[in-house]
């Protein structure tokens, strides 16, 4: 009789221990969702977005690092169920069942999360790239515009200034188009929204105001491409008078010179 007491003791005391173990890490799985899956996430900065996609990468490593807890448990809850009665452990597997699924459901939710946000991150970084690429190209047309601001010589180095010009506005789209996708993408997700904006409209503000500025100054280019050729021509026709000039006055000369050598009697007849 009191051996059975003692076993029956024995395995009160194992179910006790057991069933705590199980609470305890029902209590870790419950604690890391609150903590990294149902709270609301607001990355306003770049900033924050990293320090969430470490704290996930953490979260997420701590979790498989449960692994070795959770099959002890599960060994233990096994071992113990192997020997006792079935009346005395149906409550305890279904308890290890649950735990195991909210265990493995956890790990996936935080390594799908996790996932996310490098992928966001990464987002993050392409659409910086990008800005990045497009506002040294505005760079280079804000420094060829003071270049041409006043441009010295005749009309064919001043159409090579506007030939310049015209090929460095002729800018592919690309950037500009995936500029408008990832920055859409993040802002859907209310991810850096603010900031996106306020970088979105910085850029188009300067693209608009630098268009606008080329136009004028192609088309001042373009006239100062017109008056240095009619400059060129009235130079050419003056070049061409004077040497019609020139070539007349040579003629008579000559011809004084052929008349002063013959006799005056050979004149007066």
């Amino acid at each position: 009789a009191y051996a059975k007491k003692a076993a029956l003791k024995g395995g009160l005391d194992k179910t006790v221990s057991l069933r705590k173990d199980l609470s305890e890490m029902h209590e870790w799985i419950t604690q890391a969702e609150e903590e990294y899956l149902e709270r609301d996430f607001e990355y306003k900065t770049p900033d924050e977005l990293q320090k969430a996609v470490e704290e996930l990468k953490r979260a997420k490593e701590e979790a498989l690092q449960k692994e070795v807890k959770v099959k002890l448990i599960t060994d233990s809850v096994n071992n113990f169920i192997a020997k006792a009665p079935p009346a005395a452990h149906e409550a305890l597997k279904k308890e290890l069942d649950v735990l195991i699924t909210s265990y493995q459901q956890l790990c996936s939710r935080l390594d799908g999360k996790w996932k996310t946000l490098e992928e966001v991150w990464a987002c993050w970084r392409e659409l910086l790239s990008y800005l990045d690429a497009e506002n040294k190209w505005l760079n280079e047309i804000e420094m060829k515009l003071k270049a041409t601001e006043n441009v010295q010589g005749g009309a064919e180095e001043i159409s090579e200034c506007l030939d310049s010009l015209e090929r460095l506005m002729r800018h592919p789209e690309d950037n500009r188009n995936q500029i408008r996708e990832l920055a859409q993408t993040l802002t859907d997700g209310g991810i850096l929204d603010e900031l996106i904006t306020e970088k979105l409209e910085k850029l188009n503000s300067r693209w608009e105001e630098l268009q606008q500025e080329a136009v004028r100054r192609q088309k001042s280019l373009e006239q100062s491409i017109q008056s240095a050729q009619e400059t060129d021509k009235t130079l050419r026709l003056i070049q061409e008078s004077l040497a019609a000039v020139d070539k007349q006055l040579t003629a008579y000369a000559a011809d004084r010179v052929d008349a002063a050598q013959v006799p005056q009697e050979a004149q007066v007849s």
